[in-house]
């Protein structure tokens, strides 16, 4: 029991730790300029784009298949895109904000990368369950690539008019279903492995659907120039250099 604790707690700790550094920029950017907010969310798009393809999806396919990993996509898609109509008709949503658009999108975006959180602890707690050089190496990862991703989350929550507290603590919390992928992943151990690849594979279409439907159109509307398609293609560089090394 002792040693799930202790798995269960590295996964929440890296989850929360990650985002909740790139969640600080929830500090900063209020009177950032259109042209600089395009740039950090096309760069977010850009590696969460390529942590999908190069990372979850090849995981998922070797893990349950091609089968279970379409339709985890697809439901994934689906979620996304009823959670995306529910926003869309909720007033709380569109009234009394400084951009309800920008709102939108970040808050979209904090659910497509808690889903991807999922998965990810799940693996962590796999990881330590197989080595402990494995599980430590995925948690490293992890705390990594989380940065930018809190950003992604972070900026337009606070541009869209959220306060620095309420945009950094969701942020923040989109880090929780680390912990509870550990969790599960190290009483699983291999034992479900199609499970794991249908999560892998609702994450990543999850955050395909936010990355294409939300963050790039959203970034274009801000500022539609080559600053932003540069931060995309080096956002999508630096997540295949995690895929490759991580």
């Amino acid at each position: 029991m002792g040693h799930l604790i202790k798995v269960t707690f590295v996964g929440l700790l890296s989850g929360m730790l990650g985002t909740g550094i790139g969640g600080m920029a929830a500090f900063f950017i209020k009177n950032a300029s259109k042209k600089f907010l395009s740039f950090l969310i096309e760069f977010s798009a850009g590696l969460m784009t390529s942590v999908v393809c190069f990372k979850l999806l090849p995981e998922a396919f070797e893990q349950g298949g091609s089968s279970i990993t379409f339709a985890g996509v697809f439901a994934g898609i689906v979620a996304i895109m009823i959670l995306e109509a529910y926003i869309k008709n909720n007033d709380s949503f569109n009234k009394g904000y400084t951009d309800s658009n920008l709102l939108k999108a970040g808050i979209l975006t904090s659910v497509g990368i808690a889903l991807h959180n999922l998965p990810e602890g799940f693996a962590v707690g796999s990881g330590f369950e197989a080595s402990l050089d494995l599980g430590i190496a995925l948690t490293a990862v992890i705390i990594i690539h989380d940065i930018p991703e809190g950003i992604a989350m972070a900026v337009p929550m606070r541009a869209g008019g959220f306060s620095k507290a309420k945009a950094f603590l969701l942020t923040l919390a989109s880090g929780l279903p680390m912990g509870v992928g550990a969790f599960f992943g190290a009483v699983l151990g291999g034992i479900s492995i199609k499970f794991t690849a249908a999560c892998l594979g609702f994450a990543a279409g999850a955050m395909l659907y936010v990355v294409y439907g939300e963050l790039v159109p959203e970034s274009k509307r801000l500022y539609f120039g080559r600053f932003s398609s540069i931060a995309n293609i080096l956002g999508i560089i630096i997540g295949i250099i995690v895929s490759l090394y991580g």
